[in-house]
């Protein structure tokens, strides 16, 4: 199958410094608060969301990346790249996607009214991202070179839902952007303008827009209790940054240039197994 070009880097994992100046921005903004799931519900740690993202308005975002992965279909498709309705390995990813799904909610209660989606594109690339909206993409390149297992699949699936759950490219997008974007979409995000305005003009962004190491462990911890409330087996996430960690070096391997593997890493899992081993064993009841 042929490789189609790589997604937005807005779907995409890698590290960008923080802005220290734009903490003053979002001081002054008028915004309302973060929305993540409380501390009482959650067993991993990661705080609450930014305010900083509630400066780009959520269904602006949204329409963008709807309008991108459209078109990545459309020319998976044209390619012949994208995998129909009867492909078993489709079916695979959209079982183990309503599983976590059906878990999502409590991290973003936007995420009630998100269509979500999940496709495979048959290509050599391994990778997978999930957009905001919650419209997934996994390349074949990914299950079938590392050879991963359900668990392990669950474990890719719920980081890359975690980021959008999370909302980190709202959040990069205001830190990033805040000085020339902010200024264009300020009638969007304060009422003055209409919506399709503000999606065009975040649609001429989405190319910049990374995440930041702190966002990566944030989606690793939050996808790991996803896919463990789900029914997935926690220690798969250790095992599978094992397998991308064997991987590195190896030609073709994307995912791991946007989401960089190493043992901190894998520490930080090992470390929050535990964590969440009693939500596995009360789901796999």
């Amino acid at each position: 199958m042929p490789d189609l070009p790589h997604p937005s880097p807005l779907f995409s994992c890698a590290c960008h410094g923080r802005r220290a100046w734009l903490q003053t921005l979002v001081a002054g903004a008028a915004v309302v608060g973060a929305g993540s799931a409380g501390s009482a519900w959650a067993q991993v740690d990661v705080g609450k969301s930014s305010a900083l993202r509630n400066l780009v308005p959520a269904e602006a975002l949204e329409q963008a990346a709807q309008q991108q992965y459209g078109e990545l279909l459309a020319q998976a498709k044209q390619q012949g790249a994208l995998a129909g309705p009867g492909n078993a390995q489709l079916q695979r990813l959209q079982t183990i996607a309503q599983r976590l799904i059906a878990q999502a909610l409590p991290w973003n209660p936007r995420a009630k009214d998100w269509k979500w989606q999940v496709n495979l594109i048959g290509s050599k690339q391994v990778n997978a991202f999930c957009m905001p909206g919650g419209k997934i993409v996994f390349y074949t390149g990914l299950i079938d070179q590392l050879q991963l297992s359900d668990d392990e699949i669950a474990m890719v699936m719920g980081h890359e839902m975690a980021h959008a759950l999370r909302e980190h490219s709202r959040e990069q997008l205001a830190k990033t952007q805040a000085t020339g974007l902010g200024i264009r979409l300020g009638a969007a995000i304060f009422g003055l303008g209409d919506m399709g305005t503000a999606a065009a003009n975040l649609g001429g962004q989405l190319l910049t827009l990374k995440f930041s190491r702190s966002d990566e462990s944030d989606a690793d911890l939050v996808g790991l209790e996803i896919a463990a409330r789900a029914g997935y087996a926690p220690q798969a996430a250790v095992s599978l940054w094992e397998k991308m960690g064997a991987a590195t070096g190896k030609g073709g391997i994307g995912f791991l240039s946007t989401h960089p593997t190493g043992p901190n890493r894998i520490a930080s899992l090992q470390a929050n197994v535990p964590k969440v081993q009693g939500l596995y064993e009360q789901a796999k009841r």
